[in-house]
């Protein structure tokens, strides 16, 4: 599951599907109301402008932490200008990660990979990283764009997956994409 080319969204393409109007389309509280409640620890991995993240914030509360994760400080940086106007910046901790390693030093209730792990250059060992992060029945929730990523790449994902240690809890329905969300064994 490694690949060749190493794409990464700059930031300014990210203005075009991580603005406000995505919460009419992808409504954090709704797609994660079954794995995410009040005071747990979670991470929105490729976080960008913080679109999920600002969402989990206000799910997880005072008593939580979300750590926003992504690779260019153009996207944290926006995000936290974005976080302090909802009022959640004292909830939400930014990690810029290297592109073959998250760096994070934290155990987790939820994991958020949104749109994100095709861009990765090894995703296998992604996933085994989300994986050491997770607490015991921690759950990862999974999901990649449909117009830029093929069933049976999303398969191949799901698969290794399976193979490090995650089992699949369910396949929900979200808009323009393929999701799976996958719990630790």
């Amino acid at each position: 599951m490694k690949k060749d080319n190493n794409h990464v969204c700059p930031v300014w393409m990210a203005h075009t599907f991580d603005n406000p109007l995505r919460n009419l389309i992808h409504k954090p509280k709704k797609m994660f109301k079954e794995y995410v409640r009040e005071g747990m620890t979670v991470m929105d991995i490729g976080c960008g402008f913080g679109c999920f993240s600002i969402g989990l914030a206000k799910m997880v509360g005072k008593k939580g932490k979300v750590y926003s994760v992504d690779m260019q400080k153009g996207m944290l940086d926006r995000l936290m200008k974005r976080a302090r106007k909802a009022g959640v910046a004292d909830i939400i901790e930014t990690h810029q990660c290297e592109s073959h390693k998250i760096g994070l030093d934290a155990r987790l209730d939820f994991a958020l990979a949104f749109w994100m792990i095709h861009e990765t250059p090894d995703a296998l060992d992604l996933l085994k990283q989300i994986h050491s992060l997770l607490k015991p029945d921690g759950v990862l929730f999974l999901a990649d764009p449909k117009m830029h990523v093929s069933l049976s790449f999303f398969n191949e994902t799901i698969s290794a997956a399976e193979k490090i240690g995650f089992k699949v809890i369910e396949r929900p329905k979200i808009a323009m994409s393929w999701a799976v969300v996958l719990s630790r064994k």
